[in-house]
């Protein structure tokens, strides 16, 4: 993996490669920004900077040297990856899984690229209605792994997918290794939420914070690198708003966002038309999703009623919606108004609460769609 590799993000690979160059690194990192971004991709490509022995004259890793070999195939002895992970049917009642039971599809998630989303990873695993964790087992192991020296003689880099997934016990034992970190060691952490973690585990770090990939960097990765033709890259990269994994997502025929498009259609119109008894099935349709999924319909929806209410000002730049999502928005958006729409945005943060905390979700998604009878009247 290579900075190369990354999209944008120019002012961060630099500032990173000059860490190097005064050796000047810190032992604990703290990647944070916008969903999309690339924040995994950059730790991955530092990650690989720091364990090869020697850089090229782009001043990126060299992909040629013993490390760079061992990186490419996810195998370096010296990188340890930290990631959420769900109980398996068949491990003992009080087994606490870590990351190493599922090594295999985690190297398989990275073969697909450095760009991916929780629930990638999650479709990877056998979920049932699970909702992903990073254990004090992990901690433990963590720190086993980190106590022995280096076997190739230079950093040992431990790359924390998604901290904010540990639980009370494995974050504050992950803690006490930040406060005494291990010989030549260095803490990568790629947070979507840094708000969730401990305010003393960001006192502990560097945190670098990352920007929106720019609309003509993400027009230049599609024509270039996925053989996009030029009038459609402008539009999915307009539509992306610096979030390249909605780039790829508008490039996938089949994508989810289509499904939940279609949810959101569904509600409105049958909370419009008080119809009470289809509500109810309609809760129950969605109340039968996993709950990681759950979580991303109604972060969704959130987006969908952000751009029905903008839409009413008409101003194109302002918005940034699919072809589909506008169509529907032409009749609707006038009932997302001034009145409603922060109450309407409140319920849905509330019931992404309510399903993180794992109510009842027929409850919550009826109780959802009541409440939207109520406000779009």
């Amino acid at each position: 993996m290579r900075f190369s590799e990354v999209i944008g993000q120019e002012e961060v690979k630099a500032r990173l490669r000059q860490m190097v160059a005064d050796n000047r690194v810190p032992h604990a990192m703290l990647f944070c920004g916008p969903y999309g971004c690339g924040k995994m991709a950059t730790a991955l490509a530092f990650a690989s900077y720091l364990l090869c022995k020697t850089h090229d004259s782009d001043d990126d890793c060299c992909n040629e040297c013993r490390q760079c070999a061992m990186v490419r195939r996810w195998e370096h002895p010296d990188l340890h990856f930290t990631y959420p992970t769900i109980k398996q049917k068949g491990m003992p009642a009080d087994y606490k899984p870590i990351s190493d039971d599922f090594n295999r599809e985690w190297k398989r998630l990275l073969s697909g690229g450095p760009y991916f989303t929780l629930q990638q990873w999650m479709e990877l695993l056998p979920v049932e209605n699970q909702q992903s964790i990073i254990t004090v087992a992990e901690s433990d192991e963590l720190s086993r792994k980190l106590s022995i020296k280096s076997s190739q003689g230079g950093y040992k880099v431990s790359l924390i997918w998604l901290p904010e997934k540990m639980n009370a016990q494995a974050a504050n034992k992950l803690l006490k290794l930040l406060e005494e970190p291990p010989s030549q060691t260095v803490f990568i952490m790629v947070s979507e939420h840094p708000e969730q973690l401990l305010d003393t585990i960001i006192s502990r770090t560097q945190r670098i914070d990352f920007r929106r990939i720019s609309e003509d960097d993400i027009y230049q990765a599609l024509v270039n690198q996925r053989g996009i033709d030029e009038d459609a890259a402008r539009r999915i990269a307009r539509i992306s708003a610096g979030d390249w994994m909605k780039a790829l997502e508008e490039l996938d025929a089949g994508n989810e966002n289509r499904l939940f498009l279609d949810m959101f259609i569904m509600l409105m119109r049958l909370a419009y038309m008080r119809n009470v008894k289809e509500l109810k099935k309609w809760s129950e349709n969605v109340a039968a999703f996993g709950r990681e999924k759950q979580i991303r319909m109604l972060t969704y929806f959130m987006r969908l009623i952000r751009e029905n209410f903008m839409y009413n000002f008409h101003q194109k730049e302002l918005n940034y919606m699919t072809a589909d999502e506008e169509n529907f928005a032409r009749n609707f958006a006038r009932f997302i108004h001034e009145g409603n729409v922060i109450e309407l945005t409140d319920k849905l943060q509330l019931a992404i609460r309510d399903i993180g905390q794992n109510a009842a979700a027929r409850i919550v998604f009826f109780d959802l769609a009541l409440f939207t009878i109520m406000k779009l009247k």
